[in-house]
């Protein structure tokens, strides 16, 4: 178990990529060739990962004793009770129990604090690092999607003007969201949360020269700092309430007793709950997302596929006990973190429909999915929500690819009215963009199908109750969200080619990411399969491996989290809505069929259309009305203080200067220096009077003067001498 007790080489391969490539890339490994650099690293920390990933399923399969914590005993039979699917009955790690069921152990993850980080009024800052299955499934997704990622931008940048900093923030960002991932405490989530968000700043400003790129990266960073305020206090409530910073502890002390310091934790909760609607994209705190499609499409694919967007669904998953037991998930029907979530997702299908620029049509759709996510986390479906995260990070990474590849090949436009007809000259694009959107709709059998059904599943289900608002939501948005990108498809793909030019398809180095990504997003659903699903092939022994390996059972055990039996009913009507929405677009886009032009002809329907448009105008809310009101009132203010206060001083101050220099001018220059001057001229003046009848000009005068003066002279040296 080398690697799992070393994993903080992995973030740090990384970092020493963003060293190398920034200082000494451009001099020594040449501009055009920084890429080397920065895809050896990645795929060293793929390889790690790897490493990483199969020694932690090792550790479940061949528990060492000091691994495990408790044996869980699950009931076989769900109908007589689902709540008592993870009730543990067993403290002997044996296995042994006198009821009936099966028993799991509860494994330990394997946690390792190298130092003292710093200390601080008496308390001790350790840093370390925390593997367990969340961490190396969070590990391989990133390692994953950044490594094809800095391949594809081989060809997507090449040439760019500042091409050595493109690879050597990409290296930064994916470090940063490594070192993130396995925080052992919340100073150091904390610090890689924001590492994360100063690199997305980099980043989406990357081509800063424009100014709505660097009015985006403003106000992505600008954005994340609001919800940044709710993460400190959150975190600081905890620390106050359990008295310390290490994470496991933290879970574990929550888990062991349940029922305690529940204000406490429903007040911490709603804290956080800010920082991930800033991070990750959610209701109110969305709107800096779409925006973000500014930067190098490659970055969009990483910001809004694998790192920085899901920051926030990840620490609602590792600290989810502290959310669990504040919001009261397990008892309630409805709660802060389910309807933001389920409204998330619903809002953000929505506006999907009015965007041309692809490039936000995906964006919206991140938006959307997060929301799914956090809502199967308010619905106590955390195998669900990431899982979900596991198969979304790949078929939206391989949209946003798809769309960088398109635009490559349409002289770099992301306007949809502006393509069509590229189905064509780009097959390759055309093949997976369509396997992707797919897997988006949550179509048979690819991976977004398998798991949408168990998030909404979840929302069925539940926990104590069952959650019906968030399953309309979710059946909503599985409607939408088939008939947005079916939207996508036709406008891109279909029909006549609108732009300029003659379209070709992209590179073998753009293609490839794409057929890989396309491949995960078909076969992402085997890593979580149900069990009925493999039960005729004899592999049910293969089911919920998500479940199984990626799990916090330590933590989750103690809250008494059950998991629902499939459902072959669910499962068909999630199916049924997403086919329902690509027929009814199909028939609308294709077939001619449906209302057309009824923006043009009904009142009611320009409005929404209009509301939809503007974006529900909460960047009118944002920037017109929230800025303005601050910003008018503080305008006035320090120009009060300015005209008042600073510019009286500056007045002020030149008058008693000037009071203070006539002053000078008359009594010291005029009165003594220069009466001086004039009095030694005038004395010179009447000693030269005096002195000029002397003067005569006649010889026989100056003999006489000579003559007394001589006489004079030897008096006086006569009486002395």
């Amino acid at each position: 178990m080398w690697m799992l007790e070393n994993a903080f080489l992995i973030p740090l391969i990384p970092a020493i990529s963003f060293v190398v490539i920034l200082f000494f890339g451009k001099r020594f490994i040449g501009t055009n060739r920084v890429h080397i650099v920065g895809i050896t690293a990645l795929g060293l920390v793929w390889v790690l990962s790897a490493v990483a990933a199969f020694q932690w399923t090792q550790r479940v399969e061949n528990p060492p004793p000091d691994a495990i914590v408790e044996m869980a005993v699950h009931a076989d039979d769900h109908e007589a009770d689902p709540a008592d699917d993870h009730a543990v009955v067993s403290t002997d790690p044996s296995g042994g129990g006198d009821g009936e069921g099966h028993s799991s152990p509860l494994i330990r993850p394997v946690i390792s604090t190298f130092s003292q980080w710093w200390s601080s009024g008496g308390i001790e800052f350790s840093v370390g690092t925390l593997v367990d299955g969340l961490t190396v499934l969070l590990l391989m997704v990133v390692a994953s999607i950044s490594l094809l990622v800095h391949i594809y931008s081989t060809e997507y940048v090449k040439d760019d003007r500042r091409y050595v900093h493109y690879y050597a923030f990409l290296s930064l960002f994916t470090a940063a969201m490594l070192f993130f991932v396995m925080a052992q405490n919340i100073i150091q989530l904390i610090v890689g949360w924001e590492l994360v968000g100063v690199c997305s700043f980099v980043l989406i400003g990357h081509w800063w020269e424009e100014k709505p790129n660097t009015d985006a990266a403003l106000k992505a960073f600008l954005t994340n700092r609001v919800g940044d305020i709710g993460l400190l206090v959150g975190m600081i409530i905890l620390w106050g309430t359990f008295q310390t910073f290490d994470i496991d502890a933290i879970n574990t002390l929550i888990s062991g007793d349940p029922g305690a310091h529940h204000l406490a934790l429903l007040v911490a909760a709603c804290c956080l709950m800010a920082a991930v609607a800033s991070k990750s994209g959610q209701f109110p705190l969305h709107t800096w997302l779409p925006d973000a499609m500014a930067g190098p499409t490659p970055v969009s694919a990483l910001i809004h596929a694998a790192t920085m967007v899901v920051a926030g669904v990840y620490m609602i998953a590792r600290l989810y006990p502290v959310f669990y037991e504040g919001l009261s998930i397990g008892t309630g029907s409805i709660n802060l973190m389910a309807f933001i979530g389920g409204f998330t997702a619903l809002i953000g299908a929505g506006l999907a429909f009015t965007q041309w620029d692809i490039k936000k049509v995906l964006a919206y759709s991140t938006v959307s999915q997060l929301g799914y996510m956090v809502m199967a986390l308010g619905v106590g479906a955390w195998t669900a929500a990431i899982f979900h995260l596991f198969t979304h990070a790949f078929f939206k990474a391989c949209l946003f690819l798809g769309a960088g590849s398109v635009s490559h090949a349409a002289h770099h436009t992301f306007d949809m009215r502006k393509m069509g007809g590229l189905k064509k000259d780009m097959p390759h694009t055309y093949r997976t963009f369509v396997i992707a959107s797919l897997a988006l709709a949550g179509v048979f059998p690819f991976a977004g199908f398998w798991s949408k059904d168990e998030i909404l599943l979840g929302s069925l289900v539940g926990q104590e109750n069952s959650y019906p608002l968030m399953l309309i939501f979710g059946c909503a948005v599985a409607f939408m969200t088939a008939a947005y990108m079916t939207r996508v498809i036709w406008y891109t793909f279909h029909g006549e080619f609108r732009g300029h030019g003659q379209p070709h398809e992209s590179p073998k180095v753009m293609i490839v990411p794409l057929w890989i990504l396309a491949g995960m997003a078909v076969l992402g659903g085997v890593f979580n399969l149900p069990g009925p699903v493999l039960k005729p092939f004899g592999l049910e022994g293969l089911a919920h491996r998500i479940q199984t390996y990626a799990e916090p059972s330590v933590y989750l055990s103690g809250l008494g989290i059950s998991h629902p039996d499939p459902s072959l009913t669910m499962a068909l009507v999630g199916l049924a809505l997403a086919v329902s929405g690509i027929l009814v677009t199909y028939l609308y886009y294709w077939r001619r069929i449906g209302l057309h032009g009824m923006t043009e002809r009904n009142r009611y329907a320009k409005n929404g259309y209009t509301f939809l448009e503007n974006k529900y105008y909460l960047d009118h809310l944002y920037n017109d009305v929230i800025v303005e009101t601050i910003k008018r009132p503080v305008a006035n203010w320090a120009n009060r203080v300015n005209q008042s206060v600073l510019d009286r001083i500056v007045d002020r101050a030149g008058e008693i200067a000037r009071d203070t220099g006539r002053w000078i001018y008359k009594w010291v220059d005029q009165g003594v220096i220069d009466g001086s001057v004039n009095a030694a001229a005038r004395g010179a003046d009447s000693s030269g009077e005096g002195l000029r009848g002397i003067q005569s000009g006649k010889v026989q005068n100056y003999g006489q003067l000579l003559f007394g003066s001589a006489a004079v002279l030897a008096i006086v040296f006569v009486i002395v001498v």
